[in-house]
């Protein structure tokens, strides 16, 4: 922390009161009163002396002009620099957790997993490095849900990832409708950078409007979609193809050339990183960092310390400190010997 005068030119105004008193004309004395009494030269003695004692020394008048100099100049202690959000994008990630999600055609570190689990390990990497974005989390299946609203806060969007299961949603697949609730979310966002990711390794087969319709309402809003079809490819033998490919590529690449994204496939693990790694390229994380600094207001402390000088001189000066200090030694038998006047105690 650091001690600094916000308006250091306020400074300057410390030797005001003597040039004050050097180039300013001097008030005029009143004159002196026609009676004349045989004992003036007493009286005015005596009241000279009054007067030296009641008028306040020089030094206190000082303290209390270079106290409130220092109070307009306004001493501040500036804390350490703490660094704020970055103004980045408003990314919202979709993951699908239909019934289909559950084929285990994944390899993470030689174990066979899910395809849902091998999204939570990638995506929730990906949501860590997005410092600076607010990111927020759809999750659909047969319905869509909100998850994560936008939020700054990377650690529990990246948590509540962790914690989705498949069928939470249904078991099939509605992926207009995960384009739809995207778009409303992100359409009240502030910034021009606005970025939906969606992940699917189907067709869609639910909802209530058309992946294609969607799309476009996103693209008429400034949204771009950058779509990941994931999951392997059907398995052979003999030359013949066992079961089908459900993904619906096709869709997919469209609703990303209709935005303004890109589409990507992943087979496998390290296709679905390499994906993910592309995007951080493609919707880079703003670089510039900005910091705030904690400002405490210190003006107050020499502001009272001057108001209580001056109100000590003003005292002073009107002898009111002197007539309270005889009353208080009356009532306490100060300097008096006690209650009852000189000698102190009680007569019998």
């Amino acid at each position: 922390m650091t001690l600094q005068l916000a308006h250091l030119w306020v400074l300057l105004a410390l030797p005001l009161p003597l040039l004050a008193r050097r180039y300013l004309p001097r008030a005029e004395q009143p004159g002196a009163g026609a009676l004349r009494v045989p004992f003036y030269a007493a009286l005015m003695q005596g009241r000279e002396g009054s007067r030296s004692r009641r008028r306040p020394p020089l030094l206190l008048a000082a303290l209390a002009w270079l106290l409130l100099v220092l109070a307009a100049a306004r001493p501040q202690w500036v804390g350490e620099p703490i660094p704020l959000p970055m103004e980045g994008r408003d990314l919202m990630l979709a993951v699908d957790i239909s019934g289909s999600m559950t084929e285990e055609d994944m390899f993470i570190g030689g174990r066979v997993v899910d395809r849902l689990t091998a999204v939570k390990a990638v995506a929730g990497d990906f949501i860590e490095r997005r410092e600076g974005d607010r990111v927020g989390l759809i999750l659909f299946g047969q319905q869509a849900y909100l998850q994560t609203p936008l939020t700054f806060d990377r650690l529990t969007a990246r948590t509540l990832l962790f914690e989705s299961a498949v069928g939470l949603a249904g078991r099939e697949t509605a992926i207009g409708d995960a384009i739809a609730l995207a778009v409303k979310r992100l359409d009240d966002a502030e910034t021009d950078e606005r970025v939906l990711v969606l992940l699917t390794d189907g067709a869609n087969t639910a909802g209530n409007i058309a992946p294609m319709r969607a799309a476009e309402i996103a693209a008429d809003a400034g949204i771009r979609i950058h779509t990941i079809g994931i999951g392997g490819d059907p398995r052979s033998a003999f030359g013949l193809t066992l079961g089908r490919n459900p993904l619906d590529e096709g869709t997919l690449q469209a609703i990303a050339r209709t935005s303004g994204g890109r589409y990507f496939r992943a087979r496998d693990v390290a296709e679905l990183q390499a994906i993910y790694g592309m995007l951080d390229e493609l919707e880079p994380v703003e670089s510039d960092k900005r910091t705030f600094r904690p400002v405490d207001e210190l003006f107050a402390w020499p502001l009272a310390a001057a108001l209580l000088l001056s109100a000590a001189a003003a005292l002073r000066q009107s002898g009111a400190g002197e007539l309270l200090i005889e009353r208080v030694q009356v009532l306490t038998g100060i300097g008096t010997g006690g209650p009852g006047g000189p000698g102190g105690g009680m007569r019998a």
